[in-house]
């Protein structure tokens, strides 16, 4: 089986790289090694979807000129088949944008700056949830 893969969206290569450093390549014990994507255009991120690259996205939700919460939308709306969406992480700046989150059906909500213990929790949790990980 190979690792899992998780798409880290985000126009500014900082932030992508701060995201990698705060999920890790091994986010829990028992979700073992995972692989990143990372993505800097919207382009990329629904190519990725539209081929299954990726198992998990993660999007950041300051990104421009489109972020996070509307790509997060975009998908579900132009997905047909719901099962096909991979779970969402999105990371915003301010706790106050959750409930904007939950309008983008995002799976879990990181609040930057990332901690480290968090960010590796929430990608855990939803690779744990993947139908494959639990063997169907």
């Amino acid at each position: 089986m190979s690792n899992p893969v998780v798409l880290v969206y985000s126009h500014r290569p900082e932030v992508r790289d701060a995201i990698v450093t705060a999920v890790g390549r091994r986010p829990a014990a028992d979700v073992g090694r995972i692989d990143f994507l990372e993505a800097g255009t919207v382009a990329e991120v629904l190519a990725a979807v539209e081929d299954r690259a990726a198992d998990v996205l993660i999007l950041d939700g300051e990104a421009q000129p489109t972020g996070g919460m509307g790509i997060a939308r975009q998908v579900h709306m132009e997905t047909r088949d719901p099962a096909q969406v991979p779970p969402i992480v999105l990371t915003v700046r301010r706790a106050a944008d959750r409930w904007l989150a939950t309008w983008a059906r995002v799976d879990e909500i990181l609040v930057h700056p990332l901690d480290p213990v968090t960010a590796a929790a929430a990608v855990a949790d939803v690779l744990r949830r993947l139908p494959q990980r639990l063997g169907s």
